[in-house]
Order: C-alpha cells, then structure tokens, then sequence
C-alpha cells in the first residue's frame, strides 16, 4: 500500500473527529503517503499535526457528476482517484451514486465512513474510525494530542491566568447567552486577578460578538480579540493558553487537540457522541439540555470546571 486519500468534508469540529482515524493509518502504516481532499483551509490541520502529506480542495474537484448514476466523469479526476491504493470517503452518499462512480473508475479498495452519527454508538471519532477496522486497523484512543507549529506571541506574563474563550458555534441553538459568559469570566477574573481572556470569534459570531465586548467591558474583564485566525495558527495560541473555554464546537475540539484543560459548554446536542474526548477536557451539560437554563453559579459550581480551573492555574 502506496497512497492512501481521505475524503472529508464538512465543518472544522467534523474534521477534527476524524483526526484520530488519520492518526490510526499514519501510525500504522508510516511510509504511506496520506492526502486529504477537503476544505484546504480546515483539512491544513492535518498536515500541521504531520498526520497528512498534503491536502487538495474539494471546491476544485469535478465531483458533481460522481453523484449520477452512469455519468460521463472527467477523465483527470478519475485518474487522480485511480492513483490511491485506499480511498475513505465520508461524504454524504444515501443512493450509494458517488461509491459505485468510484468503483466504476478503478478505486480498488473503497472504505464508506459514516456522513452521519449515530446516537448511542460511542464517541464520534470512534464511529469514524470504524472503517478502517476493515483493515484491521482499531482505534483505541479517541483522541489526539498535536504540538502545532510555534508562531510569534505576545509574551506571557508571569502569574498570568491566560484563558481563551470561544462564545459562538456554527449554530445560534448550541450558544450559551452572552450575558452569562461575561457573568463567568467576571468570576475567574474576581478569583484570578492576573487573568488575560483571549476572545475568539469566527465569521459565525461576526456580526454579534461587539455585543459580547460591550459586556466585557462593563465587567471590567480584560480581554484581547483574536477574530478569524488560520486554524494552525490559533492551535498554536490554544497551546500556550492555560485554560479553554467554549461550546460543542469546531474551536473546543481544535483546543483539546492541544491538552490544555478545557470545559465545554452543552445544550441539545449529545456529549456522550461530540464531547472532546481529551481527559484534560470536561463537558458540562445544561439542565434537561436548556442552555437557558444555565448559569454562571452552575458552571462555577461544577466540579469538572473547578478541577480544570485548579489544574491551569497550578
């Protein structure tokens, strides 16, 4: 086995997930050229974490006409699918169209992920890795843990409690309010007074997170912004943080990737299943999965949040 492709859509928490799979074969088979064809601005992770060669966008492939039944497929990209030993695809393919296109072109060995998680079926990560027990590869561990390229920060001031914060997500439905955030970080803030918040904000929360300054500021919560940062460059400032807070999103998987303690935040969807997996990390889930009704006092209380507090600021 030469060359090994993952094909990997979707959002940057669904990549992250899938990170442990990559890790499976990269460990597994060390000489493989592994590629991933995906959002080249996400699926870059994977070559940061060196678990990947290289990544080719999925926006530039000539894909739709491998979701039809006997279409005509451009000949270059049948070739490039052609060229892998292992293709994994995890796109969404109900009608089995983009599968059989696949197989029709030459891929001789084609693994289907999940495009879709299953309740009670264990962690994310694990569901994905599932396939690759076809190669009798077995994941173990469901998480990963990534030392990302260094990048030049500001310098971290001794006795400083560095805490960053992710107040969005990709759905307004999984966002704690705004004023509860700031209600808790004015708590850290009153116990910690050597704190620096970093707030970070993607295009998710572009039009809303001023209203998140405004509170901050009337907690007197000091606070740096960091808006749409490269997803290599913001797990390197996750890295040297002490302390992540966040929602079930992309940006608490991206900062569990790096093992600093961290708590996050959950409402309707299931920890047990988008939960990072990292034991550094812990979940703290809303009463009868309400996050209005959260509050700051409940978190604050939580002993998962207290034992992640104790461990960076020790």
């Amino acid at each position: 086995m030469g060359k090994v492709l993952f094909i990997r859509g979707g959002a940057v928490g669904d990549f992250i997930v899938t990170m442990p799979a990559i890790q499976l074969v990269r460990n597994t088979l060390p000489d493989v050229e592994i590629e991933i064809l995906g959002y080249e601005g996400i699926a870059e992770l994977a070559v940061a974490a060196g678990l990947a060669d290289r990544v080719q966008s999925i926006e530039g492939a000539s894909l739709a006409p491998f979701f039809a039944p006997g279409a005509k497929l451009d000949d270059e990209i049948c070739d490039y699918f052609r060229s892998f030993d292992v293709v994994i695809s995890y796109l969404y393919d109900p009608d089995q169209f983009f599968s059989d296109n696949l197989i029709r072109v030459g891929v001789q060995t084609l693994l289907k992920g999940p495009y879709k998680m299953q309740p009670n079926a264990g962690a994310a990560a694990l569901q994905l890795a599932a396939p690759l027990e076809q190669l009798a590869m077995f994941l173990e561990q469901s998480w990963i843990e990534v030392d990302y390229p260094p990048v030049s920060l500001e310098p971290k001031r001794k006795g400083t409690l560095e805490v960053a914060i992710h107040p969005g997500s990709g759905s307004p439905a999984k966002n704690w309010s705004f004023e509860g955030w700031s209600e808790l970080l004015g708590q850290v803030q009153s116990k910690y007074s050597e704190s620096r918040f970093s707030v970070i904000s993607g295009e998710a929360e572009c039009e809303r997170i001023a209203e998140f300054f405004i509170l901050l500021d009337r907690e007197g919560v000091s606070y740096r912004h960091l808006d749409q940062v490269e997803l290599p460059q913001l797990g390197a400032i996750l890295g040297a943080s002490d302390l992540f807070l966040g929602h079930d999103s992309g940006i608490s998987h991206l900062a569990a990737t790096t093992g600093i303690p961290g708590v996050s935040i959950f409402g309707p969807t299931d920890p047990e299943v988008w939960s990072p997996q990292h034991p550094s990390f812990c979940s703290v889930l809303a009463p009868e999965g309400q996050l209005g009704s959260l509050t700051a006092g409940l978190i604050w209380n939580h002993t998962g949040f207290q034992n992640a507090l104790r461990v960076a600021s020790s």
